[in-house]
């Protein structure tokens, strides 16, 4: 089996903001996962990534937020993209005023 594209989108929330998701089914796991989903969801606004959820190999499953990286904890597609969706809806409010 090949991979096989599940997502691939680009949501524009404004002229200095979208989010690009962008999610796969492989053959096999990636190192340092334990599922079969290979994902990049960014969020970026006036031209730098704020926000981003990603499973590079030998990495597995982590995000960037605040500048910081961290483990995610991953249970499907549906729950990745929630997940990121509420981050967003953080991320604006928390960054309102600059």
């Amino acid at each position: 089996m090949k991979a096989v594209l599940l997502l691939s989108t680009r949501i524009v929330y404004s002229t200095m903001a979208f989010a690009e998701l962008v999610l796969w089914q492989l053959p096999k796991p990636l190192p340092g996962c334990t599922h079969r989903v290979k994902y990049r969801l960014a969020y970026v606004v006036r031209e730098t990534c704020v926000l981003r959820y990603d499973n590079e190999a030998g990495k597995g499953d982590h995000r960037h937020y605040a500048g910081k990286e961290c483990a995610y904890r991953f249970s499907d597609p549906d729950k990745l993209i929630a997940d990121f969706q509420t981050d967003i809806t953080r991320w604006n409010h928390e960054n309102r005023h600059t």
